[in-house]
């Protein structure tokens, strides 16, 4: 992917820093969106149901895997909305709301990156836990977690009071979906499953199972209702899987404490050679 400044480096500032939108030479109509030089999204305007991102691939597998049909999803992160775009046009009619904090960075996804009016998508210039709260019981089939700020995940977004709304929300059959940031086996992933598994009884854990910090995807439902693709995958975007549940769910937990707000935890930092465009 070849990429060059769209109109200037710079179309906008939030408190995390520059947004910068940089044209693909290499795709017509594809972009990617910094914020801070972090990558924070790749949106294809020509064609949505292309991802570039193997983590946003991850996300969309599980999507792939639920029963036919609209859905009603609700997305804690705006960026370029990419994983939005692309369930409005695999799965037509869905009811889509997607929360981001920062009005700057959501007037330039609107402007630069706009998303057509009968997308069923609506943006709202919101903090999503916030967001989330004034949900109705049973009202979405996903709930996507995909924000960032500064690379790491805000700590309110992975505790097990905020799981506890999630659940809430969602109905029997959804799913929640949580983009993030670590090492495998690490203290922060064993925290934050068992954070999740204070409200879903079966896990999925998809990315690296060695190495330095990365983009791993979780998936949770509650008992009996996760995909048993997603179970059984041996390899996918972001490579193995590893489904956990009773027995092996504890394994993996071990003696740790959940993640809660009276003892939370930030994601770890992304190497800024892989996560921030011009990073050493």
């Amino acid at each position: 992917m070849g990429v060059h400044s769209a109109g200037g480096p710079t179309v906008g500032s939030v408190n995390d820093g520059q947004v910068e939108l940089l044209a693909d030479d290499d795709r017509p109509g594809g972009w990617l969106l910094l914020l801070d030089r972090v990558r924070q999204s790749y949106v294809a305007l020509d064609d949505p149901s292309y991802l570039e991102f193997p983590y946003v691939q991850a996300l969309a597998e599980a999507v792939v895997a639920m029963p036919e049909g609209p859905l009603e999803a609700i997305h804690i992160g705006g960026g370029g909305a990419t994983l939005p775009r692309w369930l409005a046009q695999v799965r037509p009619g869905s009811a889509q709301v997607v929360f981001e904090p920062h009005p700057e960075l959501l007037r330039v996804v609107q402007s630069r990156l706009p998303v057509p009016p009968d997308s069923g998508i609506e943006f709202r210039p919101a903090d999503g836990r916030r967001g989330l709260g004034a949900h109705p019981a049973d009202s979405a089939d996903v709930v996507v977690i995909d924000a960032f700020s500064g690379g790491r995940v805000p700590a309110e977004l992975s505790t097990a009071e905020f799981f506890a709304d999630v659940a809430r929300v969602l109905r029997s059959t959804g799913l929640l979906l949580i983009n993030t940031t670590a090492a495998a086996q690490s203290m922060y992933l064993r925290r934050i499953v068992a954070a999740v598994a204070t409200q879903f009884a079966e896990i999925v854990v998809s990315g690296q199972t060695t190495g330095d910090v990365g983009n791993l995807v979780i998936v949770a439902g509650r008992a009996g209702h996760l995909p048993i693709e997603l179970v059984l995958a041996e390899d996918g975007p972001l490579g193995p899987s590893l489904a956990l549940s009773g027995p092996a769910l504890g394994d993996f937990v071990g003696d740790v404490e959940p993640l809660t707000d009276a003892s939370p935890m930030r994601s770890p930092i992304p190497p800024d050679a892989t996560w921030r465009v011009g990073g050493d």
